[in-house]
Order: C-alpha cells, then structure tokens, then sequence
C-alpha cells in the first residue's frame, strides 16, 4: 500500500487524521492532491451508510485504498439532530459559525442538564477492490450556552465536557485526539491500516 487517500476536503480532518495515523508507514493523499472534484453521494441515512458509500467511490475512483467518515452530532433536546445533517444543518453553504448560531438558536430556552449531546464517528477503509472495514467512536458532552475556545472547528467551541470543564475547543491537540469520537474511531482504524499493510486484509 503505497499511499492512502483521505476522502474529506476538510482542512481540519485532514490535519487531525495525519497526527492520529502518525507513525504507520503509508503516505496519506488528499483529494486535491489526488486532482478529485467528483463528490461522493452521502444521501444515507446513517453514517456507516454515508462513510462506506464515500469509501467505495473514491477508492475505485483513484485506484488507492481509502478511508472515508461520516461524523456529527446528536442532541437528545432535539430528538437526535442534527445527525447526519451535522455540515447542511443551517444550509450547504453556512460556516462553522453559522452552524454553531443555528444549533444554539434551536436550543434556546433548554437549560443545561438536558442539552445532553454526543459526536459520534464511523470510519471506513476500502480497497480498490471493494472489500470495505468500518470502525466507530464516540464522545459524549453537553451543548453550552455560547462558543468557548479556539483549538477545533465544527461544534467543537459549543461540547462541553462536563469532566475537563471546558469545550473540546478549549482543549490541547493531544488531549482532543485521545478523547474525541473520531481520534476514538482512528484508533481502531489503526489497527485495519497495520494489518493492511502487513498483508494481512
């Protein structure tokens, strides 16, 4: 395995990804690089369904093993959204910050002990042959009253986590890459990489 494409044009993912793989000996390829505009279709309604569907595309689109996620947040207030909508939530063209103004909109009025919340994450890995793995994490918080810290994107500055008393945004690189659904997800994630490159899958 030459080099492994990461399906995002996320800036922050990708950058999270290379500290959380760091250490296998593959070299990670983004779809820019790889020159990839087509877009996957994440139409499903979970996010297995939506991270499997990106793996299998892009991986028989470059010929190179791939890995995929799907990831957001579920708000028990609001019967689980946003959900698979996490990036659409406030419409396809919003912001982060647009994103965090439309969800704390939704909750305003709920008190604190019931803005219970959780990311989840399913990461998958495809060949180019087909064969697809899929592993998931995930990370259980609180939805604040207003943005703290400026260490993550997404939701990050609105998850609070009761038990650093701070965001996730508040909190170091490290610390959010040990805790956090997808650095839980990619530690898994690892394990399929290794043994992919061993030979062994």
């Amino acid at each position: 395995m030459s080099g492994l494409l990461v399906a995002t044009t996320n800036r922050g993912k990708v950058a999270e990804y290379r500290h959380l793989l760091e250490g296998l000996k593959v070299d990670l390829i983004t779809l820019d690089e790889a020159g990839i505009s087509q877009e996957a279709d994440e139409s499903f309604q979970t996010f297995e369904e939506n991270a499997r569907s990106k793996a299998m595309f892009y991986a028989g689109l470059s010929g190179l093993p791939t890995l995929a996620d799907d990831s957001g947040l579920e708000v028990d207030a609001l019967g689980g959204e946003p959900g698979v909508r996490s990036s659409r939530y406030a419409g396809d063209h919003a912001t982060d910050s647009d994103r965090v103004n439309f969800l704390l909109e939704k909750l305003k009025g709920v008190p604190l002990e019931k803005r219970q919340a959780r990311f989840k994450c399913v990461i998958a890995i495809a060949s180019p042959g087909g064969d697809v793995k899929t592993v998931s994490g995930e990370c259980e918080g609180i939805i604040d009253v207003e943005p703290r810290g400026n260490n993550g994107f997404g939701y990050d500055p609105i998850f609070y986590l009761p038990q650093y008393g701070r965001t996730i945004a508040e909190l170091s690189p490290e610390l959010k890459n040990e805790i956090s659904h997808r650095g839980r997800a990619a530690h898994k994630a690892r394990e399929v990489l290794a043994a992919l490159l061993a030979g062994k899958s």
